[in-house]
C-alpha cells in the first residue's frame, strides 16, 4: 500500500492546479499526505490488529483531523457523530482506501469480502463497494501474477467497468468527480497503460480530477504488478510520513508486501 500513499502524496498538488501532461515534478516542498494516506494507513493498522474498521477509521480521524485536503464532508459528518451507520455513499473514498487489502489477503474470494466490509461501513451504496473490490481485486491479481490483460478482462468482466479508452482519449475531457463510478475506472486504465511504476503516477497525474485520489488508487496497482515502489520515490514519501503514520507503513510492508 505504500504506492497508494506515494500516489496519494504526489497528486496532492495538483488536485486543485491539474496539470494534463506527464511531465511534471513528481516531489516539491508543498507535496503532502492527504487523508488518503491517513484512511489507507487506517485500514491497514485494522488489518494487522484484526481491528473494526469503523473503529479505526474514526480514531485516525480523531488523530489527524485537517490534513491537506481535509475529509469528504460526508465522511466528516459520519466521523465526527455518534451515529454509527454508514451514508450510502458512492463517492471514492472506499476505494482509495482500500489497497492493504488486496495485499493481506490470499485468496480472491477474502480480498473481495474484506473489501466490502472495509467499504460498507461507510460507503454501503453498490457503487461504493464496487469501486473498493475492483481497486482491490485488481491489486491482489498484479501481485499473484497475472497479467494486465487478465486484469482487464476480469475487471470488465465482473464489474463492468468500461476500460477500453486510452490516457490520451480520457485526458482532455475529464473532469473532478469523486464517484467510485467516474474515478476507479480512469485510475485503472492509467495503471493498465503504464510501463513502469512512475509512468503509471504520471499517467494517473496527467488525467486531471480529483488527482490525489485517482492516483492513490493507481499507485496501489502499480505498486502490486512491478513488484514493489522505486527506492527514490519511497524514501520521499517515508520523509513526509510522521512517525506513527510511517511505523504503521513499514510494520505493514514488511509483513505483506515482501515481493
Amino acid at each position: 500500500m505504500l504506492g497508494a500513499i506515494a500516489g496519494d502524496i504526489i497528486g496532492s498538488i495538483y488536485e486543485f492546479d491539474n496539470v494534463k501532461t506527464k511531465d511534471f515534478p513528481l516531489f516539491s516542498q508543498e507535496s503532502e499526505f492527504t487523508d488518503d494516506s491517513i484512511l489507507t494507513i487506517a485500514i491497514a493498522d485494522a488489518v494487522l490488529g484484526d481491528r473494526d474498521y469503523r473503529k479505526v477509521l474514526r480514531d485516525y480521524f480523531r488523530r489527524y483531523p485537517n490534513p491537506m485536503g481535509s475529509y469528504g464532508s460526508r465522511f466528516f459528518v459520519w466521523a465526527t457523530s455518534g451515529e454509527s451507520e454508514p451514508y450510502n455513499s458512492w463517492g471514492n473514498g472506499s476505494a482509495m482506501r482500500v489497497s492493504a487489502i488486496g495485499f493481506a489477503f490470499d485468496d480472491l474470494e477474502s480480498v473481495l469480502l474484506e473489501a466490502q466490509r472495509s467499504a460498507e461501513v461507510t460507503h454501503n451504496h453498490p457503487e461504493g463497494i464496487k469501486g473498493a473490490q475492483a481497486t482491490a481485486a485488481a491489486i491482489f491479481l498484479g501481485r499473484t501474477g497475472c497479467s494486465k490483460a487478465e486484469i482487464k478482462s476480469y475487471i470488465e468482466t465482473n464489474f463492468g467497468y468500461d476500460l477500453s479508452r486510452t490516457v490520451d482519449e480520457i485526458r482532455p475531457v475529464y473532469q473532478f468527480n469523486e464517484s467510485c463510478q467516474k474515478t476507479v475506472p480512469e485510475a485503472i486504465v492509467a495503471f493498465l497503460e503504464s510501463t513502469d511504476f512512475e509512468d503509471a503516477i504520471r499517467n494517473a497525474v496527467s488525467l486531471g480530477g480529483d488527482t490525489d485520489t485517482l492516483t492513490c488508487i493507481t499507485g496501489g496497482m502499480a505498486q502490486a504488478f512491478y513488484g514493489g515502489v522505486p527506492a527514490a520515490i519511497a524514501q520521499e514519501v517515508f520523509m513526509r510520513l510522521d512517525q506513527p503514520l510511517r511505523e504503521v507503513t513499514e510494520v505493514f510492508m514488511e509483513k505483506y508486501c515482501q515481493f
